[in-house]
């Protein structure tokens, strides 16, 4: 067995994989779970923090303190440079990204009963989308990241190239396939040629036709359906007395997930007091003065993703928003949800195209879609995709685990 393992820091959940012949290589994280949410909870009233699952149910406990959510999308922004107050103190995001790597890989030695100072980090195939030098910034800056938190020798793989070795350890004939993962924050694709054969090589750089991705992922779906369906209820394109609309930047932040703090500032409560007073439709308003005093944006938030997910195996759910109001339920379907995040599902099947015509591979060439990533299950999307390839066998994978499990498998080839 290796000593080398595989990170998939995820934007909504991480895993680290360990190959083990014979068993699975997902390491238990949490609860005996592989995943680990990608979250981080300040407590301030027990001057503790908390991390994963049990950090979501500190805070919607009602405890005081600061939730941290999609870590990950600061990689690339300059909001990475910044820093925020928790418990009384400034904090770095850098040093808060190697709190939680320095956790998730506490857990993973713990779970594996040996220590890791070797690992291949999953990256999407653009963090930063056409900026080259700002997408190497991005990957130099999680490099040291990641050194921070006690692993000395690290590799970077593409995420979709990760899911396909793990694909690739299930097929007993030689396959192209296009990997398709929709992850938190991004949407990867690879194009690469897979057999039992390939498999045992040390180079597959041949066998990689294309990449592409796109700075697309779960979190914009969320963000879109609040926007379009819980918002208006809070006031988001309601009018003031002089007939312009209610400012829109608090709600932009609160559907945001990396940017909801941003709606907690004093100036930020003057700013919306005085919006109060002018606005036509104060009860909106006075839910959303509710929401940001008693600083239920993350919970709200929560709301949205919970109805994304049911939304995709089903045409309608019902959210009960209580926080709000006692008896405030909000139904959603399905259609709206396809409208809402339209414009997004359009961009990532264009990128999914512009693949296909940059490799220069018919799409009946393509014998397999292989569906990763924990957003993959949306099925506006699923539908677009299979659109561009519909002579193409459909396979689902695990959508939570499948880059960890084969980022193990590159640990092997790249540290033996």
């Amino acid at each position: 067995m290796s000593n080398a393992c595989g990170v998939d820091f995820g934007t909504s959940n991480s895993t680290i994989g360990f190959h083990r012949p014979g068993q699975s290589a997902l390491l238990a994280l949490e609860d005996s779970k592989p995943t680990l949410p990608s979250v981080v909870f300040f407590n301030a009233d027990d001057n503790a923090v908390s991390f994963g699952r049990a950090a979501l149910t500190d805070y919607l406990a009602g405890h005081e303190g600061r939730l941290m959510r999609s870590l990950k999308s600061l990689l690339g922004t300059s909001l990475i440079d910044g820093q925020t107050e928790v418990q009384g103190r400034a904090l770095s995001f850098r040093d808060l990204l190697a709190q939680f790597l320095r956790e998730l890989k506490r857990r993973a030695e713990h779970s594996a009963g040996r220590g890791f100072t070797q690992a291949v980090f999953g990256r999407p195939v653009h963090f930063v989308d056409d900026d080259a030098k700002a997408d190497k910034l991005a990957e130099s800056t999680l490099l040291d990241i990641a050194r921070s938190a006690g692993f000395s020798d690290i590799a970077f793989q593409y995420e979709p190239i990760a899911a396909a070795f793990d694909y690739e350890s299930s097929i007993a004939r030689e396959e192209l396939v296009l990997i398709v993962d929709i992850g938190g924050g991004t949407s990867d694709f690879s194009l690469v040629r897979l057999s039992p054969q390939r498999a045992s090589r040390q180079e597959r750089r041949d066998d990689i036709l294309a990449t592409a991705g796109v700075h697309i992922g779960g979190t914009d779906f969320d963000k879109y359906l609040n926007l379009s369906c819980a918002m208006p209820l809070l006031g988001l394109g309601t009018r003031l007395i002089n007939n312009n609309e209610v400012p829109s930047s608090t709600y932009f932040n609160l559907a945001t997930w990396h940017t909801i703090n941003f709606a907690y500032t004093q100036k930020v409560w003057r700013e919306l007091q005085d919006v109060y007073r002018d606005a036509r439709e104060r009860d909106k308003l006075a839910r959303l003065l509710k929401l940001i005093e008693q600083r239920d944006g993350h919970w709200l938030a929560l709301k949205m993703e919970e109805g994304k997910i049911a939304l995709s195996g089903a045409e309608r759910t019902e959210l009960h928003l209580d926080r709000l109001a006692a008896d405030l339920r909000l139904v959603v379907h399905r259609a709206s949800f396809d409208s809402a995040i339209g414009h997004l599902v359009d961009s990532v099947a264009s990128t999914v195209d512009g693949l296909l015509r940059n490799a220069g591979v018919n799409a009946a060439a393509i014998d397999t879609v292989f569906f990763t990533g924990g957003s993959s299950g949306v099925q506006l999307l699923r539908q677009k995709i299979s659109a561009l390839l519909p002579s193409a066998r459909r396979v689902e994978g695990d959508l939570f685990g499948s880059i960890g499990a084969g980022l193990a498998l590159d640990a092997v080839r790249k540290f033996g």
